[in-house]
């Protein structure tokens, strides 16, 4: 008599115990269930590289950066410290660095940010030449960097400056200024 007399506490302990468990799990669940937020990294690496070819098997490109950051949403990568080299045939290679870059997620497109510098060192008759700007754009598959901002091209002794810019970086070498262009050139 006296478990019947007990059943309905025995029925509610074991509902209040199936109850808590519940409680548990689905606190589990929604935490799992949780949806990252925009625009968050799926993955990253310290001391980047990366290499690309051409289609006869030769360098092409290279990416180094301190850190590479890259986003699921968009596909985009964000570099610290990008460094892109370009090689060409019988020329030295384009080497530009800036603070930060982004790079598209089809690759076609690099943002560089902060303080940009280009070089390509001496080679046979042709001097070095370093060009210095701030957020530029470069098309890596068409060998082609463009920017709005301030740029300044030392080809020593000579120095040109101007506002926006457009270049292509493969033979024939082609930078074209946009707009309040001033030189100094030295005719020795």
């Amino acid at each position: 008599m006296r478990l019947t007399e007990n059943k309905h506490y025995i029925f509610l302990s074991i509902f209040a115990l199936l109850s808590a468990w519940l409680a548990n799990n689905t606190e589990i669940l929604q935490i799992a269930k949780r949806v990252s937020p925009a625009h968050s990294p799926d993955y990253f690496s310290s001391g980047y590289h990366k290499w690309q070819m051409n289609e006869q098997g030769t360098l092409k490109s290279t990416l180094t950066a301190d850190k590479m950051t890259h986003y699921s949403d968009d596909g985009t990568s964000h570099s610290i410290e990008p460094i892109m080299t370009f090689y060409n045939d019988n020329t030295p290679p384009w080497v530009i660095n800036s603070e930060t870059g982004i790079l598209s997620a089809d690759g076609k497109n690099l943002q560089l940010n902060g303080q940009v510098k280009i070089d390509r060192a001496e080679y046979k008759d042709h001097r070095k030449i370093t060009l210095n700007t701030s957020n530029l754009n470069v098309q890596p598959e068409i060998n082609y960097a463009e920017t709005q901002k301030w740029a300044e091209l030392i080809n020593t002794p000579h120095k040109t400056t101007g506002t926006g810019m457009n270049m292509t970086y493969i033979e024939p070498i082609h930078i074209e200024f946009l707009a309040n262009v001033k030189g100094n050139y030295d005719n020795k």
